[in-house]
């Protein structure tokens, strides 16, 4: 799962490209504890800079709702939830609490946001999150898994929340980011934009083309410097990818990443990264995560959750495809050993 930070959004004019990317304004904004920037193709200045605002009010939106642990509409939701209370959410609320439940069902609870108490354990809730500490007990993590709290546990009716499980405790950190790529490309569209790219520190979402060429996006290597992989986006395709390498600690030479198996209360290491490519962000991200932890039954949950295009990096540095994004992807380095792995 990953946590969204504090929300600080700076922003900055749009630029006209350089030649490489005749047409083409940046700005670059700070939220969610990361950098996002945003990519316009075919607009004048002044359109190109009226949109700033439209965005700084689409992310503080998304911020106030799903913080995980300042003030915000989610923290009212845990609080209830905590005390057995139950609590009135608006349809935007309940809507992506109710994707998320499905979401978490198909991939059999893998992608799990009622989990926010496991990584309160692990330290992995707070903006000093990469702080050398102990792991959490094994006691605590029993603790946790007895009580097998899932998004099953949320039950929404006639805009009402309530969970008899008072060990629940959402963070939708590993879908919130999609959920805000998705809300910004259609705010733009509401302003007549219909060729761009909005990249959240490095998951991101395309519509149209910079002219007469696809955006085409390069993926990180997760051990080494540099891309392992590009992929021409098609209109309103999402890239997201999950890592160990995104959020971790150290401890006694043991590193911790924070994606978490909420089967065994530990970080998940049967992969080292996993990439998504689909229409909707908000699966894309929650689908990067799932993957990750499933490990070798990628191409099962993948299969349940409607996902297609999929890469998975192992810790041997294989490389395993689905057809369909072995059809799409570039690898860069033609050394890299690759497996093709149809659905289940």
């Amino acid at each position: 799962m990953k946590l969204i930070t504090s929300i600080a959004i700076s922003l900055g004019l749009f630029l006209t490209g350089c030649s490489a990317e005749q047409g083409v304004k940046h700005a670059k904004l700070y939220a969610f504890g990361t950098e996002i920037n945003i990519s316009i193709y075919g607009v004048d200045d002044d359109t190109a800079n009226n949109t700033l605002s439209s965005l700084e009010h689409s992310f503080s939106n998304v911020n106030k709702t799903w913080h995980a642990w300042r003030p915000s509409t989610l923290s009212q939701i845990n609080h209830a939830i905590a005390h057995q209370e139950s609590i009135s959410v608006t349809p935007d609320v309940s809507d992506l609490i109710i994707l998320a439940q499905t979401l978490s069902e198909q991939s059999g609870h893998l992608f799990n946001p009622a989990a926010a108490k496991l990584f309160e354990l692990w330290g992995f809730n707070q903006d000093d999150w990469f702080r050398s500490r102990l792991p959490p007990s094994q006691v605590d993590i029993d603790d946790w898994l007895n009580h097998k709290p899932t998004m099953a546990d949320i039950v929404i009716r006639d805009g009402v929340l309530h969970s008899k499980n008072s060990n629940v405790k959402l963070g939708f950190g590993a879908f919130v980011k999609g959920f805000a790529v998705d809300d910004a490309i259609a705010s733009l569209q509401k302003l007549g934009i219909n060729n761009a790219l909005v990249n959240i520190g490095g998951d991101l979402r395309a519509i149209g083309m910079p002219g007469n060429r696809p955006w085409v996006v390069g993926i990180r290597h997760p051990r080494e410097k540099g891309m392992i992989a590009s992929i021409p986006l098609q209109h309103g395709e999402s890239v997201f990818t999950s890592g160990d390498y995104e959020r971790f600690f150290e401890f006694k030479g043991a590193r911790y990443p924070h994606i978490l198996d909420p089967r065994t209360g530990w970080p998940a290491d049967q992969a080292i990264s996993v990439t998504v490519l689909h229409n909707n962000a908000s699966i894309a991200d929650a689908a990067a995560t799932a993957l990750f932890i499933a490990g070798d039954d990628w191409p099962k949950v993948a299969k349940a959750m409607g996902v297609l295009h999929v890469m998975l990096i192992k810790p041997n540095g294989e490389v395993e495809l689905s057809p369909e994004m072995y059809q799409r992807i570039e690898i860069l380095n033609e050394n890299t050993p690759r497996i093709i792995r149809s659905h289940d």
